[in-house]
Parts: C-alpha cells; structure tokens; sequence
C-alpha cells in the first residue's frame, strides 16, 4: 500500500496501484503516483475519481492521458532528452548504473548522466535535475527509516593495494557486524573500503582478504574506469548476496565513479544538497578517515551541525589516524577547541587505529 501522510497516499509502483483497486478504492483524490508503468491499466484508471490526483513521470496509453486531464488530474509528464529519471521513486543500485560497462564504462547510464551534466544547460534541464535530486531526497527517506546509520568518511584517492584500504574496509565489516548501517559518500578509495567490508560482512575473515586481493590487480580508477568497476563486479561475481549498505555519491564530482559495493545508492546532481542530507542522517556518528580537502570539509561541517545541535542531537565525531589529523592536517586541535565547553565536547574523539573505533559511536 502507499505510503499516507496528511491524507496523501504515495503509489510508486504498480503493485500499490493494484493493491488500492483491490481494497475498493473508487478515488485517486490525494493520490502521488510516482513513476509507475501504468500503460496496461487503462480500464482500471477510467473507473476512478481523478479529481485530485498527481502523477509524475507515470507511462501512460495516449487515450487514458487525455481523459485523466480532463477529469481533473495533475500529470508531470517526462522531460524530453534527459539521461536520467527526473521522477524515479527508488535509489539506484550498482547494476543500474553500470549497465553496460561490458562494452565500457562510457556507455553505462552513471557516464551518460555526467557527460550530460556537464554540458550546456536550460530551464528544462535545470529543472529536471531539481526534480531528480528532489525523487532522490524522498527515496532515501523512505530509505533509511528505522536504520541506524553510521557514516565513514575518508579519501577518494586511497588505493585498493594499501594496507590502509583494508583496513577501512575491516572498519566497513566490524561497524556492520555490530548492528550499525554504514553509508559512505559512494565513491572510491576509502568510501568504496567501507562499502566493501559492510558488503562481505556476512561472509568469513577470509573472504574480505581474497576479495581486497582481486581489487589490488586494480588499484586506482585511473586511468581506467572500465577496468577498476569491472574488478568489483568480479567480486560480486564471486560472493553474491552481500550485506547492505549506502552510497551516497554525486555527478558533481562525475569523474570519480560510484563504487560497486554500496547496495543502495542515493546520486544526486548537487553536491551541497548531497553532502547535507550525508552528515544529517548518520545519526550514530561518522567516521573520519585520512583525507584531503574535501574531508576536511566534512568534518567541519558535521561539527558546526553539532556544536548548534541540542544534547539528544549530538552525534560522535571519530578522526581515525593521530599524526594525520594533528601533525599533516591538523584538524583536531581546532575540532577540539571548538567542542570545549559545548555539549558535543564529549563526543568528539581522536583514535589511532580503526579498532578503536566503535566504542566511541553513540545513538542519538
């Protein structure tokens, strides 16, 4: 059944529709119906009170269209030329994305989508991306309700050959082990480590090694796409059926491609929106891996959400790596002045290894 908030019914796939005629329904008065195929129900829509309803991007029979406009419906049609679903009502998943990626990664939607991004733009296609973005926003909503989610930051350059890959990626395994659901920007290097040990989680040790193994053949993205998600489809291959977890990645940042392991994945168009709704819903706390600029960002920004949060909204802050954080970047004696005296000063916490971790993550 959809989704029914303030007299609004969600219906995002054909089964809800279905579900709803069965019950009796004989109005789609205060219906949302979001990308649904509804070519083959004709019959079923011209029995029902459109007064009132909205569809957005929903397939339609040319005929059930016009009578629907006319009998009071709101209909969003498609926007011609866009590479994407502006109205899509689920999250991406790996396969989505890169389908495709036999020939290469430039025929695989998420390239086409960035290719398309980058180009010139107009009203429409503004307009398409807010949409996308906005569809994306509520998918991941409904997403993540009820999750205890736990974000892992880190640098996109960490290759997979390093010793610091693995050990994001145990981080990735033992986080999602204890309970928690690990999101990640969605990206490679230390967001695809994490996404990857959350993935074999359910698996033995061993699998995480000879896994970290047949990515290390691949180590960097560059210079070849192509070849480094082919690497991760391989060991998808080999073990099926992994845990889940969340990607979070973005076309703004389109030359660094989504990784594979992330089972859910929200890609928005904006950054900013994107880096928000990331550190907004990791209520558990996030985890900061080494990283560079755009890390640094991210701690800074979840601390200023956190140094404005009340007691109950405060979530643990963890900075992975002593001599990184204080001596390369020295982030952690300005994060710590910060928190002194406010109600986060006691969930901010500087470990040297990702052992270390979990202990200092608490629930909101």
């Amino acid at each position: 059944m959809g989704n029914r908030q303030r007299g609004i019914t969600e219906v995002e796939s054909l089964e809800q529709f279905d579900a709803l005629v069965a019950a009796g329904a004989t109005s789609m008065a205060g219906w949302r119906l979001q990308d649904v195929d509804l070519r083959d129900r004709s019959e079923a829509l011209g029995k029902l009170d459109a007064d009132g309803s909205v569809l957005l991007g929903c397939d339609l029979e040319s005929d059930a269209e016009s009578d629907l406009r006319e009998r009071g419906a709101l209909i969003f049609p498609q926007v011609p030329d866009v590479p994407v679903n502006p109205y899509r009502a689920h999250l991406y998943t790996p396969a989505e994305l890169y389908q495709g990626l036999e020939t290469s990664y430039d025929a695989t939607p998420d390239a086409r989508a960035y290719a398309w991004s980058r180009g010139s733009r107009d009203l429409a296609h503004d307009l398409a991306r807010a949409l996308h973005d906005h569809a994306i926003d509520d998918a991941l909503s409904e997403t993540v309700a009820d999750l205890r989610l736990v974000g892992v930051m880190g640098g996109h350059e960490l290759e997979r050959d390093t010793r610091a890959y693995l050990d994001a990626a145990r981080l990735g395994r033992t986080l999602a082990r204890a309970g928690l659901f690990v999101a990640t920007g969605g990206g490679p290097g230390a967001m695809e480590a994490a996404n990857l040990g959350a993935y074999l989680a359910p698996y033995d040790d061993a699998a995480l090694d000879d896994a970290v193994e047949v990515l290390a053949a691949v180590p960097a993205f560059s210079p070849s796409v192509s070849a480094w998600a082919r690497a991760s489809f391989e060991v998808l291959r080999r073990w099926p059926a992994g845990g889940d977890s969340l990607g979070i990645p973005t076309w703004f940042y389109g030359h660094e491609p989504p990784n594979a392991f992330a089972t859910r994945i929200a890609k928005y168009f904006k950054n900013a929106i994107r880096e928000d709704i990331l550190l907004h819903l990791c209520d558990t706390g996030i985890v900061f891996l080494p990283g560079r600029a755009g890390t640094v960002q991210e701690v800074f920004q979840d601390a200023c959400e956190n140094y404005y949060s009340t007691p109950d909204t405060v979530a643990s802050m963890v900075l992975v790596g002593v001599d990184h954080w204080t001596r390369v970047l020295p982030a952690w004696p300005l994060l710590e002045a910060l928190a002194a005296g406010r109600q986060m000063a006691d969930r901010v916490h500087l470990v040297d290894s990702t052992e270390d971790v979990l202990p200092h993550l608490t629930s909101r």
